[in-house]
């Protein structure tokens, strides 16, 4: 059952979401060759209690840490480890954040030094595969009018759409209902409801969308070792249209990119 919420729960939040993104903006100045994903995930736990916040993920489904990060080949769910990210590496960070009872869930794939052309495309193309699932998140749609639309953008570029991960509701509870799916048929599925919050979030592979999973348990990594990389936002429906909670602007701003990809699903004004 779809949990509905509130225009005020909906500014809880995005209180909660900007602790994500605020988190993401302080790893983007960390990633660089040499760092290692433990390291990274250690900054992260401690920025997100200075925050007042608690680190969603870390004890969820038993996970360990408090970040999930996904290095080339691995999909999602990639455990931190103490090896040093290498130049050409890319590395997807997933972070989860609990705050005011609601949770904020974000992810961005970071560049590491020098990486080779075919992966910066496949990493444009997602980015940009969210924003047209976004766009399509509004009333009278569909779960399957996000999903189609991810899945033509991506594999019209020849790339592999993850199947067995999804993206999901999120409120009070991390996983909450409709599941969205990055694949679909247009006008199938539930049906979007005004004041519902939902994890968008692209999983995308350089090759075949087959994946399995690690030994550890946890880390999904591809089939054919190609690299995969992963974005996601928090997306409220609000006025019939979407409005995100999350946002990338503090990355970019320690990156140095300027976008304006973000500004029409903004009916609020962003303040950093």
């Amino acid at each position: 059952m779809i949990v509905v919420k509130t225009k005020e729960e909906i500014e809880l939040m995005r209180q909660s979401a900007l602790i994500v993104s605020k988190t993401l903006g302080m790893l983007a100045k960390e990633v660089k060759e040499g760092v290692s994903t433990m390291q990274l995930d250690k900054l992260a736990e401690e920025f997100i209690r200075d925050q007042g916040a608690l680190p969603g993920f870390l004890g969820l489904y038993d996970c360990p840490s408090t970040l999930l990060c996904s290095v080339n080949e691995a999909v999602v769910h990639g455990l931190p480890t103490n090896t040093p990210l290498k130049d050409g590496d890319i590395v997807s960070i997933d972070c989860g954040a609990l705050m005011n009872e609601f949770y904020g869930d974000h992810a961005y794939t970071f560049e590491i030094g020098d990486v080779d052309p075919e992966t910066k495309k496949l990493i444009q193309i997602t980015k940009e595969s969210l924003y047209v699932g976004i766009r399509e998140f509004k009333a009278n749609n569909r779960v399957g009018d996000v999903g189609y639309a991810i899945q033509k953008y991506c594999e019209d570029h020849g790339y592999g759409v993850v199947r067995e991960l999804v993206g999901h509701g999120l409120g009070k509870k991390m996983h909450e209902d409709p599941e969205m799916p990055n694949y679909g048929k247009r006008g199938r599925g539930k049906k979007f409801i005004e004041g519902m919050v939902v994890a968008i979030e692209p999983m995308i592979n350089g090759g075949t969308h087959k994946v399995r999973q690690l030994k550890d348990g946890w880390t999904i990594v591809t089939q054919d070792g190609k690299p995969s990389v992963h974005f996601e936002h928090d997306v409220a429906l609000v006025n019939g249209k979407p409005e995100i909670l999350s946002t990338f602007a503090y990355v970019h701003e320690a990156l140095g990119i300027v976008s304006t990809e973000e500004d029409e699903f903004r009916q609020k004004a962003l303040v950093l």
